[in-house]
């Protein structure tokens, strides 16, 4: 914990009103940027078929590469998210449109391996288990989700299919969460810079603990980091092993996910197929609101994930060096859970 909590970075800690207009975070590339990226993307075919031998120079942008360089700067020194848009669903098949969103994301960072099984490129899907299934991932279940952050720098979002109704995308200001916690309630603010235990959900290195511990907000490098995972810290009360949640904390975190809640902090976006989502997991938590797929007309929700380590960043707290996580790199894959049932749509 630091000696004296303080406010941090009040220049990107917005409130809903400062983001009402969404002309402020949709980036929508024009036909020139349209095209380059379609020219980027075969040329990246012709390379190899297989993601992971790609590197950002096989994905060429002579120009739109400027503008996602300036995109990674604000979602690290700035607002924090964006909505990147103007791809056609209708004119890539699966395999091309998950090539395109590889080749931007590698433009904006460096992938990291989302689980035990390596995958590199997600799916955020109903993939048919429920919430007492242990393990499980929030991409993998039904209906909606907390407000929390992910494991990585920056999380990618990219839109295969819509749900028939709802599955809206919901965000969050943690950063002005924060700072509101440290100037109203101190006391609280500051039980949230102590370690909370997590539940490694079992994709810990083989021998090592099913539990770890890491504060919720960290002070460094005049930065603020936030990684909160409500259920996680929850599912960790559940092994004996797991230390214990103070009461205070308790207290802390009921409060911190009232302010969540509070649509001062937070905005909607109704991502639309082909639109591809960023964020900056250490300012700004993500969630969803609850949706009902129809499997027999097709509308079944479907987003691909990526993780990626930004250059934005020169250092880190240690706890987020990610070492615990050295064996998901063992299993390096690409997860195609869209190859089972969606094709080519509109």
């Amino acid at each position: 914990m630091p000696d004296q909590l303080r406010e941090l970075e009040p220049h990107a800690a917005w409130l809903r009103e400062d983001v009402a207009d969404p002309a402020l975070w949709t980036e929508r590339f024009d036909d020139q940027e349209l095209l380059e990226l379609d020219r980027a993307m075969r040329h990246a075919q012709s390379v190899s078929g297989d993601f992971l031998e790609l590197s950002k120079q096989d994905f060429p942008l002579p120009t739109v590469a400027i503008r996602l360089k300036r995109i990674e700067n604000e979602l690290i020194n700035g607002r924090g998210f964006a909505l990147l848009r103007g791809l056609s669903r209708s004119t890539y098949s699966n395999d091309e449109l998950c090539l395109l969103y590889w080749g931007i994301g590698l433009h904006l960072g460096n992938p990291w391996p989302q689980n035990k099984h390596g995958h590199m490129l997600g799916d955020v899907t109903d993939q048919g288990k429920t919430r007492g299934d242990y393990g499980v991932r929030g991409n993998e279940l039904p209906g909606p989700l907390p407000y929390h952050s992910d494991g990585s720098d920056l999380v990618g979002l990219l839109c295969l299919q819509m749900a028939a109704v709802g599955g809206l995308s919901a965000i969050c200001n943690a950063l002005a969460i924060h700072n509101d916690m440290v100037r109203e309630h101190p006391q609280l603010a500051a039980e949230l810079y102590l370690p909370q235990p997590n539940d490694f959900r079992g994709e810990q290195a083989p021998g090592r603990s099913s539990w770890y511990q890491m504060p919720v907000f960290t002070d460094f490098d005049d930065r603020l980091f936030v990684r909160y995972i409500r259920t996680y810290i929850k599912a960790s009360q559940l092994l004996q092993e797991a230390p214990r949640v103070s009461a205070r904390a308790e207290e802390a975190m009921q409060l911190l996910d009232r302010m969540t809640e509070d649509p001062k902090y937070n905005i909607l976006m109704d991502l639309q197929p082909g639109d591809m989502q960023f964020i900056n997991n250490y300012h700004v938590l993500h969630a969803r609101t609850d949706y009902r797929d129809d499997r027999a007309s097709g509308r079944v929700r479907h987003l691909k994930r990526l993780w990626l380590e930004t250059t934005v960043l020169q250092q880190r707290p240690k706890y987020f060096a990610r070492k615990d996580r050295d064996h998901w790199l063992a299993n390096k894959s690409i997860s195609r859970l869209d190859r089972a049932g969606l094709e080519r749509t509109g």
